[in-house]
């Protein structure tokens, strides 16, 4: 039986076994925006705040860092919940190398056309740079035939994803020794089976042949998000597959994972997500020049984006509690519904976190201040205030705030090559790409 017979029927069987939804409802929900890492793009207003810039303040410079836009399926996912699924069900003859789909490439250039429309006043990007995997160089090409005005105008510097290049790459986590790929699966593998076992005893009822395990369960959610991409659609996003709070509970299992791998579980997080928080701030507060950039876009993979976010403190469970204990905020037993780390909201597809650095020499009751510029950090078009700098327009920052908190969170996590073990010749702590006038090339139409 093939997948879409299987999950057809066993929805028909699900539908009539649950009870009909009152006339009166109006509850909606959308299981492709609680999908995690595998989420397809999509923009949570995360506060629902506006974008634009506060009223008085224009964007100067900006820098983005850039997941890759969306996949097949990623080697771990397909081989450890996909394909054995698949191979229960009927052998399976499709390729799942980790390959941009067609919607992924659309997605990409669609962010480099909003770019454009977002920063009118600025300059286009003279380069933009991406990590040397295929789905990252792909995403970062689609995106400059979004941004670009003329073939060839714009060059892309591929990174290589070296395992020795210390904290100057845009892969810093592998060239991280004490870094591991695995962290936070048995946490999560903890939860999964809690959330599981009810499912597994409602489809071991209605197809009791079938050798059910928590792997199915979570092999037949992560199909959901992954057939969407390919496809356009997935019988497995089925509300009658899956009920709404069992989505919410798989979308828990791997908050849990990402928080112990590259979240504030990770003690080394903030050390591989600081050289790029270090970079772009020298790069967009030095003088500018001709050879300089307005903005500054970098592709990588769902390693860095969030470790980004810890070097700079936001999305922190425990930030307003006064305990540093952010652990404790996401028990292995329940769910926390009122925890700020929700990968789904900031590890889509094609995440992006920006600074922005912004003139509000014309923002009332900043006019006639010393240094009109101000920083905001937009993730995913959703400002965010930053815990310990919030001095400006709409809890925007200071450029001498943003300057003490980068020092600060430097002092914290700065030393990359010893927090990370580092063994290797020739390490760094800094970031460089950004400096250094490394050659491109052109990735036409």
């Amino acid at each position: 039986m093939d997948l879409l017979s299987f999950t057809v029927l066993l929805s028909a069987s699900l539908t009539l076994a649950q009870n009909q939804q009152p006339l009166y409802s109006t509850y909606a929900f959308n299981p492709l925006q609680h999908l995690a890492g595998i989420a397809p793009y999509f923009e949570p207003a995360d506060p629902p705040r506006d974008p634009s810039p506060p009223q008085g303040c224009s964007v100067t410079r900006a820098a983005y860092l850039v997941r890759h836009a969306a996949i097949n399926a990623n080697d771990f996912d397909y081989e450890e919940y996909l394909e054995p699924f698949g191979k229960k069900l009927a052998n399976t003859t499709v390729d799942w190398k980790e390959r941009l789909t067609r919607t992924g490439k659309l997605e990409a250039s669609q962010l480099g056309v909003q770019l454009s429309y977002r920063y009118p006043k600025l300059r286009l990007p003279k380069r933009v740079w991406t990590s040397s995997a295929e789905r990252t160089t792909i995403s970062a090409q689609s995106f400059i035939h979004g941004l670009e005005m003329i073939d060839d105008e714009i060059e892309m510097v591929t990174i290589s994803e070296s395992k020795k290049a210390g904290a100057d790459s845009l892969t810093p986590y592998s060239s991280c020794p004490g870094y591991s790929s695995s962290a936070g699966s048995k946490q999560s593998s903890t939860y999964v089976k809690t959330y599981t076992a009810p499912i597994l005893a409602r489809f071991k009822s209605l197809a009791p042949a079938f050798n059910w395990t928590s792997d199915d369960v979570v092999g037949m959610q992560e199909w959901c998000g992954y057939d969407t991409v390919i496809r356009g659609s997935s019988p497995f996003c089925s509300p009658s597959l899956f009920r709404a709070d069992e989505w919410l509970q798989f979308e828990y299992s791997q908050d849990i994972m990402y928080h112990y791998n590259t979240g504030y579980g990770q003690p080394l997080s903030g050390t591989i997500g600081f050289p790029w928080l270090n970079a772009t701030l020298n790069t967009l507060s030095a003088p500018p020049s001709e050879d300089d950039q307005d903005i500054y876009v970098s592709f990588t993979h769902r390693e860095l984006p969030p470790t980004v976010l810890v070097a700079l403190g936001i999305f922190n469970n425990s930030e307003s509690t006064g305990i540093n204990n952010p652990n404790a905020t996401m028990p292995l037993d329940r769910i926390n519904y009122h925890r700020q780390w929700v990968s789904s909201y900031i590890l889509p597809f094609l995440t992006n976190v920006a600074i922005e650095q912004m003139n509000c020499s014309a923002s009332y009751g900043y006019e006639n201040v010393t240094d009109p510029t101000f920083y905001r950090v937009v993730v995913n078009q959703s400002p965010q205030t930053l815990p310990d700098c919030y001095d400006g327009p709409l809890e925007s920052c200071s450029a001498s705030g943003m300057q003490k908190l980068v020092q600060k969170r430097g002092e914290m996590f700065g030393n990359f090559s010893a927090a990370c073990g580092v063994t290797y010749d020739n390490t760094t702590d800094v970031l460089s790409i950004y400096s250094r006038n490394l050659t491109g090339r052109s990735v036409g139409k």
